[in-house]
């Protein structure tokens, strides 16, 4: 399946994840501006009307830079602006080149507020927990997961590559999302790839000597199989680290990368391994990276704004990257977090959630668009219209799953239909062969 799917893999594409590590405050990201909806998120989030700041809701006032200019109204007159500290995406996304997924999360099925309560249909397993609901974004499983949707995007696409580890890579330590059943993630840092410090320099002034007879321990044939096989695998990293290293020696990118923006340093690394991509003889691969901070308890406004204007600033320096090299229309970016955050307030931060927004960036991104269904807003729980699309205090019940988004996103990279029920095996449960057309199974917001 992975060599026919690579069959047709002439071009070059990628994807990256850009995951918000402890559930990104979407409210706050993506913000309600038209004048109905500002002054019901400003209520809730601890003011009365008005345009000035309340305990955590944004003022209105400063969000007049970032409103999103959308080619096609959204239904009801709403109108969303993003976080002031995020002039550089509102920019990216008002001249067509993102878009905003509204209200994502994990699914097994359609979900309503009855189904929720009632506990009538499957729901997403340990809901509201960080470390099972990173896994379940990555793999559709709670924590112990050992397979992700990208790493099977990734098992297709082992054949395209001439050197198959460099089909999915990781800048932020080992996900699950890009490990797949033959794709094995390898993991760089900020700085490169990670060599064996003995190997790779003269040690007490040994010149090759030791660096010579440690390279032979450690890499020749074993009869045991342990030893064998952590042979082979260190063979495998050394090897690695010389082809990558020598790789990225030939790069230079005009982009100038923020400093002191640890995402920045990560999406730059991506960008020169990119570069560097006939070199390594790559023609698709997933990439993810990561930045953390986003478990917003307390102290949320200050803490929060920074976080998103790194995260700004490092996408926008990107996409930079990628036209000057030529792939912004290979190579398409997408955020995605643990969870939302509750609407209500509490101490200046916000509770666990489920559904948030979730950006998409890239040149085949059809941008300047929402994709999925703006929420209402409210913390009610009654049987009212406004409330049922909630889990209570503001929780967003998704109402566009993970698997669609992948699924979109897949297919885009390659994958045929039938591949991507092996990709999101939940996907069976939406679109119009399910007798669902509300929730389609591609999404439409990247081009061919």
């Amino acid at each position: 399946m992975g060599e026919a799917a690579a069959a047709t893999a002439s071009d070059y594409k990628a994807l990256v994840c850009i995951f918000l590590l402890g559930g990104n405050d979407h409210a706050n990201t993506v913000v309600p501006y038209d004048d109905a909806n500002y002054d019901r998120y400003h209520r809730i989030r601890g003011g009365g009307p008005g345009v000035h700041a309340s305990e955590l809701a944004i003022a209105r006032d400063a969000l007049a830079a970032t409103v999103l200019r959308p080619r096609a109204a959204l239904p009801g007159g709403k109108v969303y602006a993003l976080h002031p500290n995020m002039p550089e995406m509102a920019g990216l996304f008002n001249a067509g080149r993102a878009a905003v997924l509204l209200n994502v999360g994990p699914l097994i099925m359609p979900t309503t507020r009855r189904d929720f309560a009632d506990r009538s249909i499957p729901l997403p397993p340990k809901l509201f927990s960080h470390n099972d609901q990173v896994s379940v974004w990555q793999s559709s499983s709670p924590e112990g997961a050992t397979v992700g949707w990208g790493g099977r995007i990734g098992d297709l696409a082992l054949a395209s590559n001439r050197n198959a580890l460099f089909t999915c890579i990781s800048v932020a330590g080992n996900s699950v999302l890009l490990a797949g059943q033959s794709a094995v993630q390898y993991q760089l840092t900020p700085s490169g790839a990670i060599p064996v410090n003995p190997i790779a320099n003269d040690v007490f002034g040994s010149g090759n000597a030791v660096s010579d007879a440690l390279r032979t321990l450690v890499t020749r044939p074993r009869t045991d199989a342990m030893e064998a096989a952590y042979n082979t695998i260190l063979a495998r990293g050394i090897a690695a680290e010389s082809t990558v290293t020598a790789a990225l020696a030939g790069v230079t990118l005009g982009t100038v990368f923020p400093g002191g923006n640890p995402l920045a340093a990560q999406l730059g690394l991506v960008a020169r391994i990119i570069a560097a991509r006939d070199t390594l003889g790559t023609k698709r691969q997933v990439f993810f990276v990561s930045m953390g901070g986003f478990d917003t308890h307390d102290f949320q406004l200050g803490k929060h704004g920074q976080l998103l204007e790194q995260l700004s600033a490092a996408v926008a320096a990107f996409q930079d990257a990628m036209t000057r090299l030529g792939v912004a229309d290979q190579v398409t970016a997408f955020t995605a977090s643990d969870f939302g955050r509750t609407l209500n307030f509490n101490y200046g931060g916000t509770d666990h959630g489920w559904g948030a927004h979730h950006f998409v960036v890239g040149a085949a991104v059809r941008g300047a668009a929402f994709y999925g269904t703006a929420p209402e807003l409210s913390v009610g729980n009654t049987d009212a219209p406004e409330d049922q699309g909630h889990a209570g205090q503001g929780r967003l019940i998704p109402t566009t799953s993970v698997d669609q988004f992948a699924a979109t996103l897949g297919r885009w990279l390659g994958a045929s239909d039938g591949q991507i029920s092996e990709i999101v095996p939940n996907l069976r449960n939406f679109g119009a062969s399910a007798g669902r057309p509300d929730y389609p199974a591609d999404l439409g917001f990247l081009s061919a």
